[in-house]
């Protein structure tokens, strides 16, 4: 058993499948499926499940899969160890983001790039996808780091949070809509929402587990009838008439080619959060751990100023 072959097993699990784990890896496809073969024949037992669409893991393959993690984990920390004293910093970090976590607020793609510079040896990997997932990858270990909203009132056991980004959610709407009978209202009660179509981000994000739970709190569900990942879609749709959009306050025309109303949702007010996240017991690498500083470093310093500066002129 060789650690390259271990290294390739995780990295077509990481991918869901050997096309993109080859592209990954940079090997042709024959030669990766070839090596995971040699190695299932090593262990006597297959670890992938290749009949369907999609590979999956066998039972087999689930149980070694923590063990071959953690042993390309001790690989990584001995040369990362060695690097320490040149001051090198290699490796790989994943990087979980939730659509519209920043918005304009934030350039992560120009952090990204300003990081990079600074450690051109360190490949960061960047996912995009609801804050749910996302919780329970970085408990499996499958993400060192994320911007998530979090989707429960108490963190999970297990994730530490730093919270930079609360502000208020909104009711969005068009011009004509009932909400805007009055010309100089600038806020909703949540109970006159009860039976409006809404537009809201998917579950398993932070804002619709808010929204639902303030409205379970008031005795109703919430009737969502369109849902979005990105949040100017929502915006988009509220301004073609087809709903109230739900969002978070600043996140409201900026898209769109007409004028919409943000009226803040009051009785109960409902806040809107985005959390940097990582695992309480710290990122496991090197790398990880620089770059969590990073981004600790820099977004409370320009999400919550931005945030409070937008906030501020609406309500």
């Amino acid at each position: 058993m060789e650690l390259r072959q271990l290294r390739y097993f995780v990295t077509v699990v990481e991918e869901g499948g050997f096309t993109r784990a080859a592209a990954r890896l940079h090997l042709a496809q024959p030669g990766l499926s070839a090596q995971i073969r040699q190695l299932e024949k090593e262990l006597g037992q297959p670890l992938l499940d290749r009949s369907h669409r999609s590979v999956t893991l066998t039972e087999a393959g689930r149980a070694v899969l923590p063990y071959a993690r953690a042993a390309l984990a001790a690989a990584d920390a001995v040369r990362q160890t060695v690097d320490a004293y040149t001051g090198l910093l290699r490796g790989r970090v994943s990087l979980g983001l939730v659509s519209g976590a920043t918005g304009r607020a934030f350039d992560i793609a120009s952090f990204l790039a300003d990081f990079h510079d600074a450690h051109p040896a360190l490949e960061i990997a960047l996912t995009e996808d609801s804050s749910e997932r996302m919780q329970a990858a970085l408990l499996a270990g499958e993400l060192d780091i994320a911007l998530l909203g979090p989707t429960d009132e108490v963190p999970p056991p297990g994730l530490s949070l730093q919270t930079v980004i609360d502000t208020p959610l909104a009711a969005v709407a068009a011009p004509g809509d009932p909400l805007l009978a009055t010309a100089d209202r600038t806020s909703v009660p949540l109970a006159e929402l009860r039976d409006r179509a809404l537009i809201c981000l998917p579950r398993g994000t932070g804002v619709r587990a808010a929204l639902e739970r303030a409205c379970a709190q008031a005795g109703f569900r919430p009737h969502v009838t369109f849902e979005a990942a990105a949040p100017h879609v929502l915006a988009q749709l509220a301004a073609r008439g087809l709903g109230i959009a739900v969002l978070p306050t600043g996140e409201d025309s900026s898209h769109t080619d007409g004028p919409l109303r943000t009226l803040t949702i009051v009785r109960p007010g409902i806040r809107a959060r985005i959390a940097l996240a990582w695992r309480s017991t710290g990122p496991v690498s090197p790398a990880a751990r620089v770059l969590l500083e990073g981004l600790r470093e820099a977004l409370p310093a320009v999400l919550t100023t931005s945030v409070n500066r937008q906030s501020s002129s609406r309500l």
